[in-house]
């Protein structure tokens, strides 16, 4: 158990990644259900240190974040808040993959990638709605590419 601050920040983490968040009155509300009555300025605060921002989803904008992993948020949880609600198609070809994603959702998805720190990905470049992975052999490719697809629920 950290710090009320490390505390709150951490629900406020778990709350935009199990929920589709897309206004702080919102999220000012479920973390109200968990027990934490913060004004809109602490909020705000926290979204701006936690780096979460809304971004275009298919379903509407939601809190997510800010191109890529806060400090203290475990990769693969991001991957999993982001990929699901931001990815719409992964192709590739030799060791080239691409992943299509929502209109501005590419950069946030790359950082996350690239936060990842997976061997097998040389780079990535993002677009505003797609990204190029440059993998080191089409078995790299063809790895990620299901690493991919298995948290997008593909």
């Amino acid at each position: 158990m950290g710090t009320p601050k490390q505390d709150r920040q951490a629900t406020i983490l778990e709350v935009v990644t199990a929920h589709a968040v897309d206004s702080q009155e919102e999220l000012r509300r479920l973390l109200r259900q968990r027990g934490w009555d913060v004004t809109q300025a602490t909020l705000s605060r926290d979204l701006r240190e936690l780096r979460l921002v809304r971004v275009p989803t298919a379903d509407g904008p939601r809190y997510a974040p800010a191109g890529g992993v806060p400090a203290d948020a475990e990769g693969k949880a991001a991957l999993e808040g982001l990929l699901p609600s931001l990815v719409i198609g992964v192709d590739g070809v030799g060791e080239l993959l691409v992943v299509r994603t929502v209109t501005g959702g590419a950069q946030p998805v790359a950082h996350a990638l690239d936060s990842e720190g997976w061997p097998e990905v040389l780079g990535t470049i993002g677009g505003d709605d797609t990204i190029l992975l440059v993998c080191r052999s089409a078995a790299a490719r063809e790895r990620i590419a299901r690493r991919i697809r298995d948290i997008v629920g593909e």
